[in-house]
């Protein structure tokens, strides 16, 4: 190998020079192949021009190979056929793969290439560069990839006609206050008059979130025919799902990954992020708790969006359109009544230390009830958890093992003392019989007990 070959080098082939050169220092000090290519990828390297530059590893493998095997001359840049030139890539062979690409869209180029050769298009000597090739082709429009096949769904447009036949509730992400904490809105908005109806506030999207804000939409303006979902985690879980089971609600969750299906709440979150959400981060005056925030939204709802003209209702505003609609609200009875449908019954089996653990919380129950399956009270608006026990509701708690490990533990109680003794046993009766006083405690001369046997 002639290492100085008296043939001038290009910029780039000397650049790769001194890139192998260091390489090949630290591999004559000791370090392994591997190693010293590491060290060398993990360096800035200087252009002529000033400019910074860094080696991938697979680039530095493949210039040392080439320096190994030729020379410097091998760090030179092998000249490509321009994709322009027509003896580079024949006419004939565009024209070829245009009318293939038409016939079968998923095929590869390679594939191709190969067709061309069995076919004659391409004699089986010709060399042909593949990178030249793909470059003509795009240059001249002809697509390379594959078609995305879009799945076969009904995207028909859809609008219920009256109110509260269909509502529509998703979360939007914001920060607020200045400390820029992370919060999210739920909005519950009605689909045939755009009505925004209620929005709560929570750090998290869960399935409590969604329950309180469900209980309070209805409270206001009725129960609904349709609840229209996504996939977040506060509307997925199984509480959720019985919740709007027991109110006689139909749900249905919308396709995953088609944000096309929740055209009308996306549009309605763009405006909310427009007019509020986002004016609300890292302004020092923004009360950051939830309630605070909860009724900063509700009051945007009734005071601008509602009243804001709407161009699918033709120009009326969402709270015109609801307003007008014929269609009766369907009110809860009660208070009381609504509440009970927010409550869930669980059946659990009582550990031998008093436990019984729901979503992977242990509570502690009272004493002498384990072994026992007992019927627990999920008050999912509280979030707490109720027992009935001796006739009285009892509110269940975490249990406190710290607490548990301090605290002294309570003795077994005594023995009571019953009025009325236990009969004699057959020992007792056998004494009685063999040994009875003869005297009575007046004195006299007692009976025994027990009639004399008949010796016959």
């Amino acid at each position: 190998m002639n290492v100085f070959d008296p043939r001038p080098l290009s910029a780039e082939a000397l650049f790769r020079y001194r890139v192998v050169s260091e390489v090949v220092a630290l591999r004559l000090g000791g370090e392994k192949r591997g190693r010293a290519v590491e060290i060398v990828a993990s360096r800035d390297h200087l252009e002529l021009s000033g400019k910074r530059r860094r080696v991938s590893i697979r680039t530095l493998y493949r210039w040392l190979a080439d320096f190994e095997a030729d020379g410097p001359e091998g760090l030179l840049v092998s000249p490509r056929p321009s994709s322009l030139d027509p003896e580079a890539v024949p006419s004939k062979l565009i024209d070829f793969i245009r009318d293939q690409k038409k016939e079968d869209p998923r095929a590869s180029l390679p594939e191709l290439i190969d067709r061309a050769r069995r076919l004659g298009v391409l004699p089986h000597g010709a060399r042909l560069d593949r990178v030249t090739l793909y470059r003509r082709l795009k240059r001249l429009g002809i697509p390379l990839g594959r078609r995305k096949k879009s799945p076969q769904r009904d995207m028909r447009r859809f609008a219920y006609p009256h109110r509260m036949q269909m509502v529509l509730c998703d979360g939007k992400h914001f920060r607020a206050a200045r400390r820029r904490l992370k919060r999210v809105a739920l909005f519950f908005l009605d689909d045939a008059t755009r009505f925004g109806l209620h929005a709560v506030v929570g750090p998290s999207e869960t399935a409590r979130l969604f329950q309180q804000g469900l209980y309070e939409t209805i409270r206001l303006h009725g129960l609904m025919d349709v609840l229209y979902l996504d996939h977040g985690p506060g509307f997925i879980s199984n509480d959720t799902l019985e919740v709007v089971r027991r109110l006689g609600i139909h749900l249905i969750h919308g396709t995953a990954a088609y944000p096309e299906g929740h055209g009308k709440i996306e549009k309605f979150n763009q405006f909310a992020l427009s007019r509020v959400l986002r004016n609300l981060d890292g302004r020092p005056e923004i009360d950051p708790d939830c309630g605070a925030l909860a009724l900063r939204l509700q009051h945007f709802l009734r005071t601008g969006y509602n009243l804001s003209p709407h161009e699918s209702l033709g120009k009326r505003t969402p709270l015109e359109r609801f307003q007008s609609d014929e269609r009766s609200l369907r009110l809860p009875e009660t208070d009381d009544v609504l509440r009970s449908h927010f409550v869930l019954h669980l059946t659990r089996r009582v550990s031998a230390d008093h436990i019984v653990s729901v979503d992977s919380v242990s509570y502690e129950l009272p004493r002498g009830r384990s072994g026992e399956i007992v019927t627990l009270q999920r008050k999912l608006l509280e979030d707490t958890l109720w027992l009935m026990h001796e006739g009285c509701l009892i509110e269940l708690h975490p249990v406190d093992l710290a607490q548990n490990a301090r605290s002294r533990r309570a003795r077994p109680d005594a023995p009571q003392q019953t009025d009325h003794p236990l009969p004699p046993t057959a020992a007792d009766l056998a004494f009685q019989k063999d040994l009875f006083p003869v005297v009575d405690p007046d004195g006299g001369f007692s009976q025994p007990p027990f009639p004399e046997e008949d010796p016959q």
